[in-house]
């Protein structure tokens, strides 16, 4: 009969996965924020050029921002005509259509961290 010896670090692997969960908030907020440039309407850029991605890693939440002074604005402003393509709603509109692939990409950087 042979035996193993099995050392549990079950800190270490919490942490790795909270690095890595982290790391995937970050790139599902990056997929989220280059969804929605497709959809900011576009005058100079200026505001698809505000976009930004971050992640509150105590909180373990994400978050896309536009930041000028007229973003909601725009975003919120249903009767203003825009380019084919773009949108009021540039935000709001993306988060249903890419929870999938947000999703897929958290499981994978905790996945690739349990390796």
């Amino acid at each position: 009969m042979s035996r193993a010896r099995l050392r549990w670090n079950g800190a270490a692997a919490n942490d790795a996965i909270r690095e890595a969960a982290a790391r995937g908030l970050l790139l599902g907020a990056e997929h989220v924020l280059a969804a929605s440039r497709q959809r900011v309407p576009i005058a100079e850029g200026t505001l698809e050029r505000s976009g930004a991605a971050s992640v509150d890693e105590q909180q373990m939440t994400a978050a896309v921002s536009y930041d000028t002074p007229y973003a909601a604005r725009v975003h919120e402003d249903m009767n203003a005509r825009h380019a084919p393509g773009r949108s009021a709603k540039y935000l709001e509109s993306v988060l249903p259509e890419t929870s999938g692939e947000v999703q897929a990409l958290i499981a994978a950087q905790v996945r690739r961290a349990l390796r």
